[in-house]
């Protein structure tokens, strides 16, 4: 489905693709960039990043675009697929000297149509506060570098606040700021608050009040990306060291892990309902995993290279009403999780919220879809749909569901290293298996899925152009997955019972109001180190298999991080399903460093500083009537 064709066609660049809604076209007369559309040479530049924001603009444009090109950064009024764009006139530019800006978002909650709010994070570990319509530049952080010298990697407005914000940077360091605080002329002083499993917070000693409120030291490595879930109460963050973490945010309990096939992960968003986290990386793959159980549930390959960016489309997941339920078909867990995430997410809409409460009932009908999108170093944009049999593999066959976007059309048979209880449905049958181990101690993984291949569905297996990777042994544990089992949730899962974190750092003045609090003791199972590029899944014949297996078995404790494939935080490739992209489109001559989902089109760019809109089916009109060629784009191919 993602090939096309051979040849030039390869290297043909799209300006338009088909979906089942219809067809998404590129709208050259809405292009950003700088404004002598020149593309820019990105060689050793920090990549082009893009906000958005409103600002209830009464006159119905009301959306405002930020973008950085390089030194430049550059605020214009986003007309979308209602107008062209004038790059002649922005609203605000900047350039900067010395440091280049990396990363930057806008306030929602104090935007209005005469000032918004938009930090701004640099490459030498600065971050700015601009007002880009006043044109006022009104606070600079970590301006003597004090508290961080690396480059800033993720800024972000705490959700539902005025005044805080999170800012993570190259270190592997996070840190929350306060707008009304100064950052002192002397290096903060800190005092650890909680501390987990490869993560610690601590809190700034100070007799006054001053930045940064916390620090986070989390895994090892740039800390790459991370992102609050939508209703604002937990935090995912994406690691160089190939680790999904989330955490509970007031009460900095960690929540749950995940290990990347490989390499680091670049990228990370939640779902619209906040029930599953994509991640992406240099493993090449999208990576689905589940809030409530903690697990990888499916992987997604159609990208060449690393993954730059995921994110979901709220407007195309729904949910297709059928009967009501009949009954509740789960476990008590999942009955008390579904009204648990059901309730509470106020900012979702009336088809997120039906989402929440009937995920997981037996009302037949129901079809849930989650739409998702990545983008990469290849220059390809994919989507992805997220369907039932995927999320709900466990119910029976009887509920006529299509393995429409899975490799091999049925899900792959769960082996002996799975730890949860699941149902294998194959193309003929469906049987439940509680999954203790299928294979005695000490056998290889190959084995027990050959054996369970040939029992069940041949036709599971994998295809030729993804072999499957054997690479490393299993652990020697008989129970074949318990070790893992330890590892899904390192502290109390249950963050409402701590007690917020950020309150205690406003009301602490002083080291004394800290001593109460509960230091948790560091967790040394493992001590996560990078996963060899050359576990790659694509690259791996018989002979290195046998020659990875040898130096796998010879290794001491120090290997554990490799040892995390097959386990739970790191499924083999034949544990979970494999999607195949809806779509998989070269849409740029350089990187992709972007993917927006807005309600009538999604923005992409490019490291040559091109900023596109795709019109969704349906939207493209608006513009058929403003095809000046005078605003054409010369010189521009995308």
């Amino acid at each position: 489905m993602a090939a096309e064709g051979g040849g030039k066609e390869m290297n043909e660049i799209k300006t338009q693709f088909t979906t089942r809604e219809g067809v998404y076209k590129l709208l050259t007369h809405s292009e950003y960039s700088r404004p002598n559309r020149v593309p820019f040479n990105s060689q050793g530049s920090n990549p082009v990043k893009v906000s958005f924001v409103n600002v209830n603009d009464q006159s119905g444009n009301g959306d405002r675009i930020c973008f950085n090109v390089g030194r430049e950064l550059y605020f214009y009024i986003y007309k979308g697929v209602r107008k062209a764009a004038d790059l002649s006139k922005p609203i605000d530019k900047r350039i900067y000297k010395g440091t280049q800006p990396t990363c930057h978002d806008f306030n929602p909650i104090t935007a209005t149509a005469e000032s918004v709010s938009l930090l701004v994070g640099f490459s030498a570990g600065q971050v700015q506060l601009i007002d880009p319509i006043k044109k006022e530049t009104s606070k600079l952080f970590n301006e003597e570098r004090l508290i961080d010298k690396s480059r800033v990697t993720c800024v972000r407005w705490v959700p539902g606040s005025e005044s805080l914000f999170l800012v993570a940077h190259s270190s592997g360091s996070m840190y929350l700021y306060n707008v009304e605080n100064t950052c002192g002329t002397t290096a903060p002083h800190y005092q650890l608050l909680k501390q987990g499993e490869n993560y610690a917070v601590h809190t700034c000693k100070s007799k006054s009040a001053r930045n940064p409120l916390l620090r986070w030291t989390v895994g090892e490595g740039a800390l790459n990306e991370f992102a609050f879930s939508p209703d604002g109460k937990f935090l995912a963050c994406a690691s160089q060291d190939g680790f999904l973490r989330v955490f509970g945010f007031d009460a900095a309990e960690l929540h749950g892990t995940m290990k990347s096939y490989f390499g680091g992960l670049l990228c990370v968003c939640w779902s619209p309902d906040g029930r599953y986290i994509v991640a992406g990386g240099e493993d090449d793959l999208v990576t689905v995993w589940s809030f409530s159980d903690c697990r990888v549930i499916a992987r997604g390959h159609g990208h060449k290279s690393w993954v730059s960016v995921v994110a979901f489309d709220h407007c195309t997941t729904s949910v297709e009403d059928g009967d009501p339920p009949a009954e509740f078909s789960g476990s008590d867990e999942e009955f008390h999780e579904q009204i648990h995430f059901g309730a509470g997410r106020d900012r979702a809409n009336s088809a997120h919220s039906r989402l929440s409460k009937r995920n997981s009932t037996d009302s037949r009908p129901v079809s849930v879809t989650y739409r998702f999108g990545s983008v990469g170093q290849d220059t390809q944009l994919c989507l992805w749909d997220l369907t039932e049999d995927i999320l709900f593999p466990h119910l029976p066959l009887s509920r006529t569901r299509t393995h429409t976007n899975v490799m091999s059309a049925t899900s792959p048979p769960a082996t002996g290293q799975t730890t949860t209880t699941t149902t294998v449905a194959t193309s003929t049958s469906t049987t439940t298996t509680t999954t203790t181990t299928t294979n005695p101690s000490g056998t290889n993984g190959k084995d027990s899925v050959s054996n369970s291949s040939t029992s069940g569905n041949p036709a599971n297996s994998l295809p030729s152009t993804l072999p499957r990777s054997n690479s490393l042994p299993h652990s020697s544990n008989p129970a074949g997955g318990s070790t893992p089992n330890s590892h899904t949730v390192s502290s109390n899962s249950s963050s409402t019972k701590g007690n917020s974190i950020i309150d205690s750092a406003f009301i602490a003045t002083g080291v004394s109001k800290f001593a109460t609090l509960s230091l948790h003791d560091s967790r040394k199972e493992r001590h996560e180190k990078d996963h060899k590029r050359n576990h790659s899944m694509g690259h791996i014949s018989s002979k290195s298999s046998d020659k990875l297996n040898q130096l796998s078995s010879s290794r001491t404790a120090k290997t554990d991080a490799a040892k995390t494939l097959g386990t739970m935080l790191c499924p083999r490739m034949e544990d979970v399903p494999l999607l195949e992209p809806l779509v998989c489109k070269k849409i740029a001559h350089e990187r992709l460093t972007v993917l927006i989902f807005l309600e009538d089109c999604l923005v992409t760019a490019c490291q040559e500083g091109f900023v596109c809109t795709w019109a969704r089916p349906g939207k493209v009109g608006l513009l058929s009537s403003q095809n000046n060629p005078a605003n054409s784009p010369s010189g521009t191919v995308v």
